[in-house]
């Protein structure tokens, strides 16, 4: 839908369309269209433009890049949600708009989702799409010490396996790299600088037998018979330890679709290991759709939490007194 439009129009489109959302999800949006106007003024995007192919399948990503950038500028990945089963980057164009309003540069990734490839694609090309970003820091002015995952959901859980898998994984062996050769895990490990993590799944195979049993995990995995280790490969759980990037988790502890105990027992297992972290709990909070209040109490988490960490701060024109 979106592949020749401007940033100007895909904000218009997307502004029409959110005049028939609750408000729940307006609260997600800058304050007036004048916004959306000055951001299109503000932003340029490059979209679609192919990070990966693997299985026939070209994974894309667009960028929303500040015009006239001179300098590295703190750059966020954000990966949609849907359950690894559906979803698409153009999708969740609204989501990045917070961060427009906060001057980063943002890379909106696609991957291939589970009716067409089965996990641990999913999480492969997203591992190569953060290797894309590094490796293209330069040309983009993407600042490599600020790079900073997110996601909802699905994308929660993509975000901090991106963040969190260490090379020697074995999960980064199709990325290309600056030399065509697959990356070297002991020699090329991939950082950020932080992971916001939107109601995130941390126990893959927790959500495909017994009480949460969830039919996207099922669908995703499929029946292959050792889809418990593929399960263990890619939950986040599995990777807790000292050095990781500070995690914040924005959870509802009444999420019908991802337990909220994954954000407990995942922030436990993360306070253990000595890594930086907070939980953000959303008192009654479903799967998402969050309140006007409730969204400016997680993006004022998010900013502090970024202030907190040294990875933001705001301009000073707009910083409040």
């Amino acid at each position: 839908m979106w592949k020749n439009y401007s940033l100007a129009s895909q904000l218009v489109v997307a502004f029409l369309v959110a005049l028939s959302l609750p408000f729940s999800v307006w609260a997600q949006l800058p304050e007036s269209a004048a916004s959306a106007v000055r951001l299109s003024n503000e932003y340029g995007v490059e979209s679609n433009i192919t990070y990966l192919t693997a299985n026939n399948y070209d994974a894309k990503l667009d960028i929303y890049l500040p015009r006239n950038l001179k300098s590295p500028n703190p750059t966020l990945v954000y990966i949609h949600g849907g359950g690894w089963v559906n979803g698409t980057k153009e999708g969740a164009s609204l989501q990045v708009l917070p961060w427009l309003e906060m001057g980063w540069t943002v890379v909106n990734v696609e991957y291939r989702l589970g009716r067409n490839s089965i996990a641990p694609a999913a999480v492969e090309d997203c591992r190569c799409a953060l290797r894309w970003v590094i490796r293209n820091a330069k040309q983009y002015n993407f600042d490599v010490n600020k790079i900073v995952l997110t996601g909802h959901s699905a994308g929660g859980h993509l975000s901090l396996i991106t963040g969190m898998l260490p090379s020697a994984a074995g999960l980064d062996r199709q990325c290309p790299s600056s030399f065509g050769k697959p990356p070297d895990p002991a020699t090329d490990e991939p950082k950020v600088a932080a992971i916001i993590n939107w109601f995130g799944i941390t126990d893959v195979g927790d959500l495909f037998d017994g009480p949460n049993a969830q039919s996207y995990a099922i669908a995703w995995l499929g029946s292959l018979p050792d889809r418990d280790e593929i399960a263990r490969r890619v939950s986040p759980l599995t990777y807790v330890r000292p050095g990781l990037p500070p995690v914040l988790t924005i959870h509802g502890d009444a999420d019908p679709l991802v337990p909220y105990n994954h954000a407990v027992r995942f922030h436990q297992a993360l306070e253990k290991a000595g890594v930086p972290n907070q939980l953000l709990t959303i008192p009654g909070g479903k799967h998402g759709g969050f309140s006007g209040p409730e969204m400016e109490r997680a993006y004022q988490a998010i900013r502090d939490f970024l202030m907190k960490n040294k990875i933001w701060s705001p301009p000073a024109a707009s910083a409040k007194p």
